[in-house]
C-alpha cells in the first residue's frame, strides 16, 4: 500500500470518533470494560502473523494501520453473526472493481434475510464491507432463549475437553454451556441460511450456497453468494469478526486478488455500519475514509444490540422445521469410534468414486479443506446409503492422522468441522435446495 494511502489511514485511524465506535463494539464503553476476550487481525487463526491481543491492544493495531477483528468468544453475551457475500472464484477481484454490480447482486438476499429478522422482530447491527453484508447481536446467559440454544446444541467429547481447558489470551475455559450455546446457535443459524436460500434463490441470477462452493460458470465466471456460516464449525474461542470502522485489508491480504494492473483502481476501504440507509448510499462511504470518519460522528452507538427475546421466536421456528427433523437424524447415529477405523473407515472402497471424491480421500491436505471436494465425497457416499454422520466420520477420520496438517487440528476441531461440512452439505441435497442440490446429486 502506499504512503499516501498510509497516511491517510493514520489520519482516519486518528479520528477520535472512529476510535470510540471501535471501542463501543468490542463491548463495553472503554476499553477496560471490554467484554470480548481478545482482538485480531481480520484472518485465520493459524496464519502466521495472527496474534490474540487483549482488546486494552487496540491503539497497537491502529498505529500499525491494521485491520481489527473481536472474538467471538464474549464475557458477557453469546455472540451471533451471519454475513452475505460475493464471491468469484475466476475473477477474486470483481466484487471491488464492479461492486455496485455485486452489491446489486446480493439484495434478494439481503432482503430476505431482513424479512426474517423483522419476522420475529430482531434488529442486528447491520454493517457494511468490501464485498458484502454482516449482522451480529448478542443474547444474554440468562434469558430463555439461551437455555433452548443449551438443550439444542451438540459438542463433540473432545471439545468438550477443550473447552475446558485454559485459553489464550485470558487463560480461561469455555464455559460448558456457552459452549453448548454456541453449537445450538449454529443449528438455528443454518435454518436461517435455509430459508434465505428458499426465499432468494428464485429471485438471484447466480447461486447462494451456505459455503463457498465452486460452481459451474454464470455471467461472470463462476460466481456465487455466500452466506458464511463456517464460524459454527470451529470452537468458539478460535473465531473473530471485524469489527466496525476496522480497515477492510481482505485484497491487500490475498495476492491472487490484486494484480499490480488492479491495485490501483481499488481504494482503502472500512467496514461501516448502515444506520438503516440503503446499501447503496452507504457503499460509498465504506469506500472513502473521509466519509468514514465523518460517519463514525454520527453514526449511533456501535455496540451488538441484545436481541435474545426476539431469538426466542426464531429458535421456536427452526424447532418446527424440517432442517432440525434432518439435524434429529442426522445426530441419531454415532460416527465409528476412532480405535475401530482401521477396520471400518479406512477400508472404504474408492473404486467407482467420482474422481474428485476419490482424490480428496487419498490427498487430504489440503483437499478436504476445500468445500467443493467435500460436497463430491458427501454427495458421492449418500448416493451409496451411507449416514451423513459416518460421511462426517470418515472425514474426520483424515483430518486426525498424519497428513503433514501442522497446526491445523491443535487449533480447530477436527470433529467438529468435519461434522459442520457433511451435516451442511447433507442438508442442502435433503431439502433439496434448487439447482444446487440437483448438481450435487448428479455427482
Amino acid at each position: 500500500m502506499d504512503s499516501l494511502n498510509s497516511t491517510k489511514i493514520r489520519e482516519y485511524y486518528a479520528t477520535p470518533d472512529v476510535r470510540s465506535r471501535m471501542i463501543e463494539s468490542l463491548g463495553g464503553p472503554n476499553l477496560d470494560d471490554a467484554t470480548c476476550y481478545y482482538i485480531g487481525r481480520c484472518f485465520d487463526t493459524i496464519k502466521p502473523g495472527f496474534s490474540m491481543q487483549r482488546p486494552s491492544e487496540l491503539d497497537l493495531f491502529l498505529h500499525n494501520e491494521w485491520d481489527v477483528a473481536r472474538s467471538l468468544w464474549d464475557r458477557k453475551w453469546l455472540f451471533a453473526d451471519i454475513d452475505i457475500e460475493y464471491v468469484n472464484f475466476d475473477f477474486p477481484a470483481e466484487p471491488f472493481l464492479d461492486y455496485r454490480r455485486c452489491f446489486s447482486l446480493q439484495e434478494p438476499v439481503l432482503h430476505a434475510l431482513e424479512r426474517v429478522f423483522r419476522e420475529v422482530g430482531m434488529h442486528p447491527l447491520h454493517t457494511v464491507t468490501g464485498r458484502g453484508h454482516h449482522f451480529g447481536w448478542t443474547v444474554q446467559p440468562a434469558s430463555p432463549a439461551f437455555q433452548s440454544l443449551v438443550r439444542i446444541g451438540r459438542v463433540p467429547a473432545a471439545l468438550v475437553r477443550t473447552y475446558a481447558a485454559p485459553q489464550p489470551p485470558a487463560g480461561a475455559p469455555v464455559e460448558e454451556a456457552l459452549g453448548r450455546a454456541f453449537a445450538g446457535l449454529g443449528l438455528v443459524i443454518e435454518y436461517v441460511a435455509h430459508r434465505i436460500m428458499a426465499e432468494a434463490q428464485p429471485l438471484c441470477s447466480i447461486p447462494i450456497l451456505p459455503e463457498a462452493v465452486e460452481m459451474g460458470p454464470q455471467e461472470r465466471g463462476k460466481e456465487i453468494i455466500v452466506l458464511d456460516i463456517s464460524e459454527y464449525g470451529d470452537p468458539l474461542h478460535t473465531r473473530a469478526v471485524r469489527i466496525p470502522f476496522s480497515l477492510y485489508l481482505k485484497p491487500w491480504l490475498h495476492t491472487d486478488i490484486l494484480t499490480p494492473e488492479i491495485e490501483g483502481r481499488v481504494p482503502v476501504m472500512v467496514m461501516v455500519p448502515a444506520n438503516g440507509r440503503d446499501t447503496e448510499e452507504v457503499i460509498p462511504i465504506m469506500r472513502d475514509l473521509g466519509q468514514a470518519a465523518q460517519w463514525a460522528a454520527r453514526a449511533e452507538c456501535c455496540m451488538f444490540p441484545d436481541c435474545s427475546h426476539a431469538m426466542e421466536g426464531l429458535i421456536a421456528e427452526y424447532l418446527h422445521s424440517e432442517l432440525r427433523r434432518f439435524h434429529d437424524e442426522y445426530y441419531a447415529v454415532e460416527p465409528e469410534p476412532m480405535e475401530q477405523w482401521p477396520l471400518t473407515y479406512d477400508r472404504v472402497p474408492l473404486d467407482g468414486l467420482v474422481p474428485m471424491a476419490r482424490y480428496a480421500l487419498e490427498n487430504p491436505n489440503d483437499a478436504l479443506l476445500n468445500p467443493d471436494f467435500v460436497r463430491q465425497i458427501v454427495a458421492a457416499l449418500l448416493a451409496r446409503g451411507w449416514h451423513p454422520r459416518h460421511v462426517a466420520g470418515l472425514i474426520q477420520s483424515k483430518y486426525e492422522r498424519d497428513y503433514r496438517w501442522l497446526n491445523l487440528w491443535y487449533v480447530y476441531d477436527a470433529g467438529t468441522r468435519a461434522d459442520f461440512h457433511a451435516r451442511v452439505l447433507a442438508g442442502m441435497i435433503q431439502m433439496g435446495r434448487d439447482r444446487v442440490g440437483s448438481v450435487m446429486l448428479e455427482v
